[in-house]
């Protein structure tokens, strides 16, 4: 979420700093009005470029860090099923030697004249 934050900060201060530095420019400097919207138009047109730019760029790291959380997701999925698969195949292996602990008492007993209750 945070990384949406500061994206939108550098956005918002790439483009007021951009305007504010046009704006400046266009004050200070003396021209005809033909100059200066010629001026102006090519700004915008920089101004364009650049926030596409910068907007393809960014796409770009977006695109790159969604893919690496999803490379790390399924690594992760892929470790936690095999934690699973160990963790029932011990339990299985309890479950198998407590039975057969349990077996070889009834049987000791039941060689041993003892009845079973049922």
């Amino acid at each position: 979420m945070s990384n949406r934050d500061e994206f939108g900060a550098f956005l918002v201060g790439f483009l007021v700093g951009g305007l504010t530095g046009a704006v400046v420019s266009l004050l200070l400097a003396p021209q005809s009005g033909e100059e200066t919207r010629t001026i102006i138009k090519e700004q915008a047109i920089e101004l364009k470029d650049k926030a596409n730019t910068t907007a393809t760029d960014l796409y770009g790291k977006a695109e790159t860090s969604a893919n690496e959380a999803i490379k790390k997701a399924e690594e992760l999925l892929a470790e936690a099923k095999t934690k699973a698969e160990e963790a029932k195949n011990k339990g299985q292996e309890l479950l198998d030697e407590q039975k057969a602990k349990i077996s070889k008492k009834i049987t000791a007993e039941t060689s041993n004249g003892d009845t079973v209750a049922e």
